[in-house]
């Protein structure tokens, strides 16, 4: 991926909080979900509840979707990214305290809140693995497809070995 999609790609992640989230239903249809959300770099963390229809189509199937935008007042404006993502339940208690430590940054209102159990509320990391980069002020519709390789994640992978303790690559 070139430098500047990845740029792209991850400073309109940090310009927001929520997404929506598609996963797939056992009977095939898709499941559109608003959740928070928060990022490293390119990978996006958020938390769903474990019994919740979402958390039951991850586990049967990690392949995820997620639409990021805002509601633009002008269709010139337009800019977001839809991802087609694997979603994975964090483990790790490093990770997810890390998670835990990027949420409350991105939801400083939720620090009155105590933290949730992971056994009810787990940690789901989101790793890219094609990115659409939307954005409508190069011409109505103007979409870059990005694949995301092991070499652009490489360097949030590292960052994981030597930023949580406990961490382990998969």
């Amino acid at each position: 991926m070139r430098d500047a999609f990845k740029r792209q790609i991850i400073d309109l992640l940090n310009q927001h909080r929520i997404m929506t989230i598609a996963t797939n239903r056992h009977d095939g249809w898709p499941q559109a979900t608003v959740v928070g959300y928060a990022n490293d770099g390119l990978i996006v963390y958020c938390l769903i509840s474990s019994d919740s229809q979402k958390f039951s189509n991850i586990k049967r199937d990690p392949r995820v979707s997620l639409a990021i935008a805002n509601d633009y007042p002008q269709p010139l404006q337009i800019k977001g990214l839809s991802i087609a993502a694997n979603a994975v339940e964090v483990t790790d208690q490093g990770e997810r305290d890390h998670v835990a430590e990027i949420l409350l940054k991105r939801y400083p209102e939720y620090k009155v809140m105590p933290r949730p159990d992971p056994a009810a509320v787990p940690t789901i990391r989101l790793t890219p693995a094609v990115v659409s980069v939307l954005d409508y002020s190069k011409g109505f519709g103007h979409t870059d497809l990005v694949k995301v390789t092991d070499a652009d994640l490489a360097e949030f992978v590292e960052a994981r070995k030597h930023h949580w303790a406990s961490f382990h690559a998969a």
